[in-house]
């Protein structure tokens, strides 16, 4: 959850990536990606429990997502990565699977 609430922290104060979170609150947001992370990484299948399959690009359809928006996500994310001082391998790994998903998610042009 350290890794979460650290990456919302960064996208709170960052306008053009806030506005893929229509939620005044950010908290439901930060609850559903801790839920999927944990769920991704071997953890409770809560997410799903909760919500049913991610289908992570179908969910993320009704967002316009530019390559900006892409690398200001991966930005606050690589920062909250970081933020946990993880073993090279771990952090490379983690770092990987989010760079593929993100590039994955990008639906429209700048």
């Amino acid at each position: 959850m350290r890794l979460v609430r650290a990456f919302y922290a960064g996208v709170a104060d960052d306008p053009p990536l806030r506005e893929l979170y229509p939620e005044a609150d950010l908290e439901p947001a930060t609850q559903r990606l801790a839920m999927f992370l944990e769920q991704y990484w071997g953890g409770p299948h809560t997410y799903s429990e909760q919500r049913g399959h991610p289908r992570l690009y179908l969910r993320h359809v009704p967002f316009r997502v530019t390559p900006t928006q892409r690398d200001r996500w991966l930005l606050h994310m690589n920062h909250a990565l970081d933020s946990l001082a993880l073993p090279a391998p771990e952090r490379n790994e983690f770092a990987d699977y989010l760079n593929r998903a993100a590039h994955f998610m990008v639906n429209a042009e700048d």
